[in-house]
């Protein structure tokens, strides 16, 4: 056989004439013209089709993750970066899940509890968690009074109010008394801190502006299960404003307002209403205060 390839590599550009014949002369004989350079040709050009194909599979194709060593450096720096990005999304993820739950804390009354004195009592402190002067001589055995325990367990209070209606004198950053946060509504329900209820509820009709109280910068403007659209304003003094069931948003969080600015339009979202109204809050330091004591008209 290697003779045979041998003799036609020897004589390349000659016609060769090829006999087929069985071993024991019997049978059909065959005979075929071969040039060996045009057989060279062809196995040649078949080689390098099949070579240019695997190398374009190769180039443009999947296929080149598989080879040994190929892109080794690249795909190592990819995982560092997306190592990196990970851990900066992750820090981020847990500043803003510490943000909202303050923020919560603050919307909700949800203070920090006191401490636990060494019999497992309460500490006596007034709902502002300074011990008031009737607390000094409390009753034997370190036991507070039942005003202050109640107002310990109670995280919201209604503000006590002057002689004409406004607001105490240590009441800053806002001006007193309010300008309602809409023109054409009515309270329907009042502030109640024994069933819970720490806001005012006004009937409005849908499609009306939703103003803000006083300046301020918005530290929530999101859904909210029980409260729909829910948009709140951070004041000066402590003073935190919310506004809830609103059928649509005008302002996002870290935007500034001025005094009557809109920042949403009323409407019924959520699933603790009853129909088109604005439900509205006004906080102090994280305890509710009473909106109708310092809302003009309300």
């Amino acid at each position: 056989m290697w003779s045979f390839f041998a003799d036609l590599i020897q004589n390349v550009g000659t016609d060769h004439t090829i006999v087929v014949m069985d071993a024991d002369g019997m049978g059909k004989t065959r005979r075929y013209q071969v040039r060996p350079s045009r057989m060279m040709m062809t196995w040649g050009g078949s080689l390098l089709g099949v070579g240019v194909t695997v190398a374009v599979l190769i180039a443009f194709t999947p296929l080149r993750t598989q080879v040994p060593g190929y892109g080794t450096e690249e795909m190592q720096e990819n995982a560092r970066l997306n190592t990196l990005r990970v851990q900066a999304l992750q820090d981020s993820l847990s500043a803003q899940r510490h943000y909202i739950q303050r923020l919560r804390g603050l919307i909700t009354g949800r203070v920090d509890s006191t401490p636990l004195s060494e019999e497992g009592r309460p500490e006596s402190r007034g709902a502002r968690g300074a011990r008031s002067p009737n607390e000094e001589g409390g009753a034997p055995g370190g036991e507070a009074t039942e005003s202050s325990a109640r107002a310990h367990r109670q995280p919201a209070f209604a503000p006590t109010v002057g002689v004409e209606g406004n607001a105490p004198a240590a009441l800053t950053g806002l001006s007193f008394p309010l300008s309602p946060p809409v023109t054409n509504g009515f309270p329907t329900r009042d502030f109640d801190v024994e069933s819970g209820h720490y806001g005012v509820d006004v009937a409005v009709s849908e499609g009306e502006y939703i103003r803000a109280v006083g300046e301020g910068y918005v530290v929530w403007a999101d859904w909210a299960q029980d409260g729909g659209y829910t948009i709140a304003v951070q004041h000066a003094g402590g003073y935190l404003s919310v506004y809830k069931h609103s059928r649509r948003l005008l302002k996002q969080l870290g935007d500034r307002v001025t005094t009557q600015e809109p920042l949403a339009v009323t409407g019924n979202t959520g699933a603790v209403t009853t129909g088109p109204h604005l439900h509205f809050e006004l906080w102090r330091n994280g305890l509710a205060q009473g909106p109708d004591a310092y809302i003009a008209g309300w």
